[in-house]
């Protein structure tokens, strides 16, 4: 169930992060291992629910950033990869966290933390992560990447309580969703490139494009997982076509097509979403209104204009195999709606 999306310029080689996994191959093999080492515990459920979420065949492209951004400028010490490690906890953290606030059953096709062990058991595990990546930002030492990292997770959370306040209201603005959307996702991606020219002590002009490359990258990333939600299959996602529906989120293709229709049209989106009315059947009729109303072509629209700010963010910096590699995964973000 889903529509058909392609993008009208497309290239004929599709991007890749592969020339990304390939340039730090060897510091993400060191970031795996320090990963299996703090999610140790003696309270054997924690290395349970924290490997099941961590083993579950996710791309790491936020400690790929990390990772990416402090090479970029000659970085040589071991601090990126406490710092990587940092982010991919404080990611796996959120993920544990937003299982729990929205009921899901999937995640990456596997069953979530919460249906196996219970959501006490994720959020308390979500915590132990987080405190675990807090400590190795103190080890690290830099006063600067504690403070971007320790803002993110600030952030973050307002993030998911902003998600709550507009959870199924219908009159939630595109301004309100690209909030939302700014805090829960792309704030992460944001601190995990900007704290790589931080601990290599590069220019504040440095920071601010990396920073910006993140933020940027990562508006674009969630903007095409909500096209994929109606417009792609189970094993893009991870989880089942629709389900952002059947929960009752409100997405950027969801704000479009409600305020596009008429009175009748925003009627069902009402009860579809804030009365809980979203079975197959009433799926279907909502994929034909955001195909009537271009939600998901005017959402990819916006995913590309947010590429372009993330590819011209990089552009002063000198040409490099990892500048190209963060360049093409713009692209790869974008062009997973193949």
């Amino acid at each position: 169930m889903g529509v058909v999306v392609s993008l009208e310029d497309s290239k004929n080689r599709q991007a890749s992060v592969k020339p990304l996994v390939d340039l730090t191959r060897a510091d993400m093999e060191r970031v795996n291992q320090l990963i299996l080492s703090k999610a140790g515990s003696d309270v054997q459920m924690i290395p349970e629910v924290a490997n099941h979420l961590i083993s579950s065949g996710g791309k790491r492209l936020r400690p790929m950033l990390t990772l990416a951004s402090a090479a970029m400028f000659g970085y040589s010490g071991d601090s990126h990869i406490k710092l990587a490690t940092s982010v991919e906890f404080m990611h796996t953290a959120t993920l544990l966290h937003d299982d729990v606030v929205d009921e899901s059953d999937l995640r990456r096709g596997k069953s979530t933390a919460r249906t196996i062990w219970g959501n006490q058991a994720s959020v308390l595990v979500g915590d132990f992560l987080l405190g675990q990546a807090f400590r190795m930002m103190v080890d690290v030492g830099s006063l600067d990447a504690l403070d971007v990292l320790s803002t993110a997770a600030s952030v973050i959370a307002e993030g998911e309580v902003l998600q709550l306040s507009v959870a199924k209201n219908m009159e939630t603005t595109e301004d309100d969703y690209l909030a939302v959307i700014r805090a829960k996702t792309a704030a992460l991606f944001a601190a995990a490139a900007e704290v790589g020219p931080i601990i290599a002590g590069a220019p504040r002009a440095d920071r601010n494009a990396l920073k910006s490359y993140g933020m940027n990258l990562g508006l674009a990333f969630q903007l095409v997982d909500d096209v994929l939600d109606y417009g792609g299959s189970a094993a893009d996602l991870g989880k089942n076509v629709g389900d952002d529906f059947r929960e009752g989120k409100i997405t950027l293709p969801v704000i479009l097509s409600y305020r596009r229709g008429t009175p009748d049209e925003r009627a069902f989106w009402r009860a579809a979403i804030e009365g809980g009315e979203s079975g197959d059947e009433n799926l279907e009729k909502a994929l034909g209104l955001i195909t009537r109303y271009n939600g998901l072509g005017d959402t990819i629209a916006r995913a590309q204009h947010y590429g372009t700010i993330a590819r011209d963010a990089l552009a002063p910096l000198p040409a490099s195999p990892l500048k190209s590699a963060l360049l093409e995964v713009i692209d790869f973000c974008i062009e997973r709606l193949n």
